[in-house]
């Protein structure tokens, strides 16, 4: 929690920094085409993790697991977009970045209905798990008669994700599962046009995904199926180059 409260001061030093040291007023805004690289944290801690699991397999139909903490993560990746001359307030813009938001060791529980009282619980080590986010299209739309241009988009986003932990028996290979699913990619923020080709921005943003992992008998923690609601939020920050 410390950190992500680090990173949105930073973040809103940036922007201010940006609005005093430089005349907002542009004469034009031109249709562009861009990319730029971005970089930042994935902030599982902020009402994210891994959600709403019902297991699949192994276990009485019906059985729920408790919510899985995640860990703070790395990020970064990349994107590409272009603003239309004839709607310059409008544009489409795809999008990809990894993270790697690893599964804490934690206390697991389940319970099931059916068996009113009764909550079995084991504290299991962690597990590695990390998500490749490509969003193949989000919809841009900004304020575009400044320098620093306020912003915010959404789209679909289809996530990889792999869950890699140890061999179910001792001295065993460790064993993955993995799954991929199309979910929802949103975003809001700021980019600054240091010139009209070279700009900096900062992101807030906000994926959620419903994974459903298969039974892997050889995945410790994890040999049982589950379903799992994937939902987390990212800051990033990073320059882009204009056409």
């Amino acid at each position: 929690m410390n950190r992500m409260l680090a990173v949105t001061r930073y973040l809103g030093i940036f922007v201010i920094a940006l609005v005093i040291s430089s005349p907002l007023i542009v004469s034009d805004t031109y249709a562009e085409t861009y990319i730029a690289g971005q970089f930042g944290m994935a902030l599982p801690a902020i009402e994210g993790g891994l959600k709403s699991i019902d297991t699949t397999t192994q276990f009485i139909p019906g059985t729920t697991h408790s919510d899985l903490d995640l860990a703070n993560s790395f990020m970064f990746g990349a994107k590409l977009g272009h603003y239309f001359n004839s709607i310059r307030w409008f544009g489409l813009e795809a999008e990809a970045f990894h993270t790697t938001p690893h599964i804490k060791q934690q206390v697991h529980e389940f319970q099931n209905p059916s068996v009113p009282g009764v909550t079995p619980s084991a504290t299991l080590q962690g597990a590695l798990f990390r998500v490749l986010t490509v969003a193949p299209f989000n919809l841009m739309f900004r304020y575009h008669k400044t320098r620093l241009q306020p912003y915010i988009g959404f789209g679909p986003g289809i996530f990889f994700a792999r869950i890699r932990g140890e061999g179910i028996a001792p001295g065993t290979p460790a064993s993955t599962s993995d799954n991929w699913q199309i979910g929802l990619n949103a975003k809001i923020g700021f980019e600054y046009y240091f010139t009209r080709h070279v700009t900096a921005f900062g992101e807030w943003k906000y994926n959620y995904a419903r994974f459903k992992f298969g039974e892997n008998p050889d995945l410790f923690p994890f040999p049982y199926g589950f379903n799992a609601t994937y939902s987390i939020h990212l800051v990033s920050f990073g320059i882009g180059y204009h056409f």
